[in-house]
This record gives structure tokens, sequence and C-alpha cells, in this order.
């Protein structure tokens, strides 16, 4: 257990967890994270994973051509995001110039992968991303597995770190960046906040939906009336008909990772967290601390997912994310150099 200030401190007049928030997903972040792993040289090859029950999972292997890799870092985007999105990128372009090999995975019905599963995203769906990273270390020679995730891709991680003995997988430790760690508050903090953040992931959502609908029309009949509902009673409405929870208290109950979730965590799991990011809540990480497994960095500014540097739009949380990991590398032994 650890709880630390990070050192991160933002540029003159890059301080505002909005400014934060909006430029790190913006086109100028999304310039530099392209050049950066453009300029890697690594190949990308994609790939599909059988992720069981029938389920298909798409991502992108990236690999330094002629290199012996440290270990292989699987990445996970937050909602509504995917491989391409900027932090991705910036993320792998780090860890690629730092000896790994990366695996960027979509999550079911994310980066345009819609029609390749029936049935509609949700977040309880652990089970097929840990059944992918299983597919995935079947056929990639890399050990061992580092996992990384920003947001609801955060989430996903360390739930998936609680899976990884009983999976098989072999796992040297787990970072989340900004994850969502009770999901119930993080829409009142949504709510409760500046609307620009709920309208955001409302549009994204409505749009994914709308794509969902045309694919497979006779599965998915839902109107336009409904994808106009706000973002709680449009999660109630899927979490009512399209999980097999039955309520939204019971579906976000389900990937809550809050109170003593966590204490089972195997491995070591790293915490990047802004104070004042707008999205998910600050003070839901003071209990998660004290778990053994848990070391906490918390920074004064960052915003959601941003902790961006300076004004050319490098970023804090790849460097942190890298470093992070070979430090789990060379406390394991695995990685001396």
């Amino acid at each position: 257990m650890s709880l630390v200030a990070s050192p991160f401190v933002p540029a003159r007049g890059l301080a505002s967890p909005h400014l934060q928030s909006v430029l790190s997903s913006g086109p100028l972040r999304g310039r530099y994270a392209a050049q950066f792993l453009a300029a890697t040289g690594a190949v990308h090859e994609p790939m599909l994973l059988d992720a069981g029950d029938g389920v298909r999972l798409q991502g992108v292997l990236s690999r330094m051509p002629g290199r012996a890799p440290r270990a292989l870092a699987l990445l996970l985007h937050g909602w509504e995001g995917s491989v391409e999105s900027n932090y991705i990128r910036a993320g792998a372009a780090r860890l690629l110039e730092s000896g790994f090999d990366v695996f960027r995975l979509n999550f079911r019905d994310h980066g345009d992968t819609y029609h390749l599963n029936e049935e509609i995203f949700h977040s309880g769906r652990i089970g097929e991303v840990v059944e992918a990273a299983r597919d995935l270390m079947t056929r990639v020679d890399a050990r061992p597995l580092l996992v990384g995730g920003w947001s609801l891709g955060g989430n996903f991680t360390l739930r998936l770190a609680l899976r990884a003995c009983e999976a098989g997988l072999p796992l040297a430790g787990v970072a989340a960046i900004c994850p969502a760690i009770d999901p119930a508050r993080t829409m009142d903090a949504m709510e409760a906040g500046v609307p620009l953040y709920s309208r955001y992931f409302e549009h994204k959502w409505r749009r994914s939906l709308a794509r969902k609908r045309e694919i497979f029309p006779d599965k998915h009949a839902f109107d336009d009336q409904v994808l106009r509902l706000r973002l709680r009673p449009l999660t109630a409405y899927f979490a009512e008909r399209h999980t097999e929870y039955g309520s939204i208290d019971d579906y976000f109950d389900a990937y809550s990772i809050a109170g003593d979730r966590l204490a089972a965590l195997p491995v070591p799991a790293d915490i990047l967290m802004a104070a004042d990011d707008p999205v998910v809540p600050a003070a839901d990480f003071g209990e998660i601390a004290r778990h053994r497994a848990v070391h906490l960095e918390m920074a004064e500014h960052g915003g959601h997912c941003g902790f961006l540097r300076n004004w050319r739009m490098q970023g804090y949380a790849e460097d942190w994310l890298a470093a992070r990991f070979i430090g789990r590398l060379e406390r394991t032994g695995i990685d001396a150099d």
C-alpha cells in the first residue's frame, strides 16, 4: 500500500482540468501522438483474437523489427475510445521506445468493430477481455505480460488483474490512469459537473449505437427516441434490456471496483490519478489506496486522462506508464537492464 504526491506540474496556462481533458483528446495532441508513434519505426499488425463463446475482438500488435522485447504490454482504451485514441498511441510509442512489444486492444463495438459481434458492448464484459488476453499470449512470443489502461480501460485493467491467476496469464503488474472506481459515483459526478463531459459521451455513444443498429437491424430495433435519451436514462434502458443485470444499479455494481474488491489483487497495481479529474471523483481513491497491492500517485492537476506537460502536447502519463512497467520488471528480477 502506498499513496504519494505526483511530481507532475503542467506548463504555465495548462493547469485547468478542463483544458487538460479537452486538449488531451483534441487534434493537436492527436498529431503529436501519431508522429510519436510513427517515429518509433515499429511494425503494426492487425490481429483478430478469440475471446470465447464465438466472440471476436480486434487489436493491433506493434513491434520493433529485429529486437527481442522486454515484455508484452497490453493497452486498454476508455469508453468510446479505440486503439487510435491519442493517449493509447502516445503510450504505445513510449513503451516501444522503452523496449516493449505492445498490443492495443479494441473493446467490442469500439474502433469500427461493430460488425464482429451481434450483442452490444457493456462494461460487465470483462470475461471476453480476459479470454482475448489468453489467446494473445498463445500467439505472441513475449513474456511476461503487463497491462495498462485509461479511464474505463483502467477499470478493466484492474478487474483483469483480479482474474489473471485463474486465467493462467503471466502477469507481472498493471497500471491504470484515472480508472473508473465506482461507476455510480462517476455518473453522479458527470451529472453534477460541467455538462461538457456528459454531452461528449452521449454523442459518441449514440453514434455507436446507431451504427450497431444499422449493421444488425433485426437484432437491435431501438428507435431514435431511445437514442435521444440523456446519459442516465439511456444507460438504464440498455442495462435493463441488453445486459444480464436487469437494472442500472446492479449494472453499476457489476463493474465497480470500490470497497474491498481490489484487496485480492495478485500483482502490484500502479494508479495515476488527478485530484481535479472532472469525470472520476478523486475521493473514490482514498479507500482503495489502503489495499496491499495498490500504489497510488495523486497529482494536483491533470484533468481526466490529460497530464499534458506543455503546449507541445507531450504527456506525463505515457512516461509514467513506461517507468512503472520497467520498475515492475526490475523488482521481480525479470529485467535487470
